[in-house]
């Protein structure tokens, strides 16, 4: 890890947290704990997150100490292999001053008192976790230690002040007085309480008195996942449960069941019922499960009935007809909404001396996590209880009481861990199949996707088309940049008015989700961006949130541009980007962030100072992913060589990341390694296609990620420099693309714009 000096940190407003949006108990435990929702007759609860023995301490929703001096904090994070559990029980216990090997994590079931502070729902994504819930947790953890310390100076007739607290032991070093928080746990005596006010009164650690944060401990889920004990969605078993298996249409979207025949099926031993999805949620369409005692069955039975289906109104619809119809839409003045309206590009094109256009695009990509789409369906009584790994619990159970025709407040979620996410479990449509499949007939019913049912029923990232216009003056300097983005609006998909944005022209509501990252942080005094909807690609491709959501495509395109901006005006692309990172007006801080970031990246790669064989190069991108006011400040440095047959071969990727406070900093060396190889991944061998209403590609023989046999290098440099906490799952993901693209040119004299970057694509430029 590359240190870099410490500085005060600033508290940027984004990231505070709105403690006025809950509040926190802190006083003694009732005898067990038993979560329910309100209004729900006989509901004791979904999962007992807390198992806390009698008299146990539980100072804040998010934990709770035991007798014996065990404390488990309940995670309201999806931990798909991110460790965010590890990461949240890390900021309680450097405020609480318990010792690490006390403690322990348990997953948080859907009760709204599980929300995120500052989202008000329960969702994880958008590298949001630690960033969004660093405040909360850590003051959670204070006022724990404030309500033990000062139930232990009543207990042992001593202030307050004199106490200290380490290791879960509260010490008085003059009398040599100690007491473990076990002891004031079992002593019943812990009853100060804090109000929002107090809470926020509380003065946390400083970086500089941090012992626990910043330091590599061992994370909590590991042994449990080694040693077989840790439970995810598929390995749910339940008393009297049956098996479900898809059987589904040839078309993406739209379909309709017109009939089943099931003579077939019902000569498969234990076949029991075909279920035709009646979806109220349109999350599923044309749908039919089979359901079986047991799973080969299911399968058995699923590959015996005869469906017959209206294929609907997208039964012609390709990647290809989707793109024509962007560029369609993207050639009309009339369409979308500006995200960015800044001067006047028109009046600054006409006095330009020079002006480029570019076309940037980008294919469908599939999720594809390694534990398939699952979910175990119950009906108890009048509640519903729903077994599986999901990233957006608010959403799935709106959705979940939808398919099931309840309430949702009728609705209980016991979350697992999830064998992989990267925006895939966002969405909720495994719960629809599980649910209507147990209701009709009436015993629990475990659905597993196949992989080529995830596959081609993926709520994929959407295939894009952008086009940017830019000008620039005589000096080579950018002063204007139109940048039009368009592809379907996962967000708006979703249903949900307070995740779209208004328009800067007041003229409506767009998905800010698809434009994020086009508001970077390079000073432009002219500079428009227009979110344009497709609705062919909205309807016929039903897209979702994949791992660097808009930022994977929208830095693509800008960093693509500014390096050919950088060409055209005859300057080094890197000392171009720094030139534009002046920190002018909003950019003030983030540009700077960023150009340090970059410079970081060039001088641990070298940039600059090497010389390369022929046909080898380097090439340089920046990003501020994920949005603007939550961003992570990173830059790529790639090392390619290019054959004179298009093969490249990346050599080496070199990421510099700000973090600003590194919680822990092996996890963000693995996880800045892995967003940047799935960066790679996407950005030159991944690629799926819609042709006649359906994904062609349904298993990882033709859709292909990244091998082992074609791993780079990656060195990783984390910046902590004492800011507040950022995000780390996803920007790395981000640079890649724009970087390898930007090294081919240098090597090879190549411009590839569109992705993913296959050698015939890179021949063809040479030529061009």
């Amino acid at each position: 890890m590359n240190t870099h000096t410490k500085v005060p940190p600033q508290q940027a407003d984004e990231a505070r947290v709105d403690l006025s949006r809950r509040s926190f108990l802190v006083g003694a435990g009732a005898a067990g704990v038993a979560f329910g929702y309100a209004g729900v007759p006989g509901l004791l609860g979904g999962d007992v997150a807390l198992a806390a023995a009698p008299a146990a301490f539980e100072p804040s929703v998010w934990y709770a100490i035991a007798p014996d001096g065990i404390v488990t904090v309940t995670v309201g994070k999806a931990d798909m292999g991110q460790h965010i559990a590890s990461c949240m029980a890390q900021l309680v216990c450097e405020e609480l001053g318990a010792s690490w090997k006390d403690m322990r994590v348990a997953l948080a079931s859907n009760d709204p008192k599980y929300n995120d502070p500052l989202l008000g729902a329960q969702v994880t994504g958008g590298s949001w976790s630690t960033m969004m819930n660093f405040d909360a947790m850590s003051r959670a953890g204070a006022a724990g230690r404030m309500a033990l310390v000062d139930a232990a100076a009543g207990i042992m007739g001593i202030p307050a002040g004199e106490l200290t607290v380490r290791e879960s032991t509260i010490s008085h070093a003059r009398s040599k007085k100690s007491m473990s928080f076990a002891d004031v746990v079992k002593s019943g005596k812990v009853t100060k309480t804090f109000t929002p006010d107090d809470l926020k009164a509380i003065k946390l650690k400083t970086p500089d008195q941090y012992t626990l944060v910043g330091q590599s401990v061992p994370q909590l889920d590991i042994p449990s996942k080694t040693n077989g004990t840790a439970k995810y969605g598929i390995d749910t078993f339940l008393p009297g449960m049956v098996y479900g298996k898809l059987v589904l249409p040839p078309i993406r979207y739209g379909a309709k069941v017109t009939s089943v025949d099931d003579s077939d099926a019902k000569k498969v031993p234990g076949f029991i019922k075909a279920v035709v999805l009646d979806d109220k949620t349109a999350t599923t369409s044309g749908w039919v499960v089979a359901v079986a005692a047991n799973y080969p069955a299911a399968k058995k039975a699923a590959a015996a009935l005869k469906v017959s289906w209206d294929k609907g109104p997208y039964a012609q619809t390709s990647s290809d007809t989707i793109l024509t119809e962007a560029k369609k839409l993207q050639a009309s003045d009339t369409s979308g909404q500006f995200f960015v309206k800044d001067g006047d590009t028109a009046a600054a094109f006409g006095t330009a001396a020079k002006v480029l256009e570019a076309e940037y695009t980008t294919n469908i990509n599939i999720h594809a996590p390694m534990e398939p789409m699952n979910a175990t369906a119950e009906l108890k009584g009048d509640i519903w209880h729903l077994y599986s790994g999901n990233q957006f619990a608010t959403r799935t159970g709106a959705i979940a009481a939808g398919a099931a025709g309840v309430d949702p407040k009728y609705i209980v979620m016991h979350q697992a861990w999830l064998g992989g996410g990267f925006g895939r479990r966002l969405d909720a449509d495994m719960m629809v199949p599980a649910i209507q499949a147990a209701k009709a007939v009436g015993k629990p019913v475990k659905v597993i996707y196949s992989r080529e049912d995830d596959m081609t029923m993926d709520f994929s990232r959407p295939l894009t088309y952008q086009k940017i216009k830019a000008g620039l003056d005589g000096d080579g300097k950018l002063v204007a940049m139109n940048h039009d983005v368009v592809s379907a609006w996962p967000t708006q998909r979703w249903g949900i008015p307070a995740f779209l944005s208004p328009s800067v022209d007041k003229k409506g509501v767009l998905d800010a989700f698809t434009v994020n990252g086009s508001d970077f942080f390079y000073s432009v005094p002219n500079h428009n961006v227009r979110a344009i909807l497709n609705e062919l690609a909205h309807n016929a491709t039903p897209s979702g949130q994949l791992r660097s959501v808009a930022p994977g495509w929208t830095f693509w395109a800008v960093e693509s541009m500014v390096d050919e901006l950088a060409h055209a005006a005859g300057k080094d692309p890197a000392q171009y980007r720094i030139e534009l990172l002046d920190g002018k007006g909003d950019n003030n801080g983030g540009a700077q962030r960023l150009r340090n970031t970059l410079l970081a990246a060039m001088g641990l790669a070298g940039y600059g100072t090497k010389q390369l064989p022929k046909g080898e190069a380097m090439g340089v991108a920046c990003v501020s992913s994920q949005e603007r006011k939550t961003a992570s400040w990173t830059a790529c440095v790639a090392h390619v060589a290019v054959a004179p047959n298009g093969e490249v071969k990346v050599k080496k990727l070199t990421v510099a990341t700000d973090v600003g406070t590194a919680v822990h900093p092996d996890n963000i060396r693995a996880q800045v390694s892995g967003a940047a190889l799935w960066g790679l991944s996407l950005a030159m061998y991944e690629k799926a296609t819609l042709k006649d209403g359906g994904i062609e590609q349904t298993n990882f023989d033709s859709y292909t990620p990244l091998r082992m046999s074609q791993m780079p290098e990656v060195d990783v440099s984390i910046i902590a420099n004492g800011e507040p906490a950022t995000g780390v799952g996803e920007p790395a993901v981000t640079v890649i693309a724009p970087a390898l693209a930007n090294a081919i040119f240098n090597a090879s004299g190549a411009r590839v714009r569109s992705l993913p970057i296959t050698a015939e694509a890179v021949k063809g430029a040479m030529k061009a």
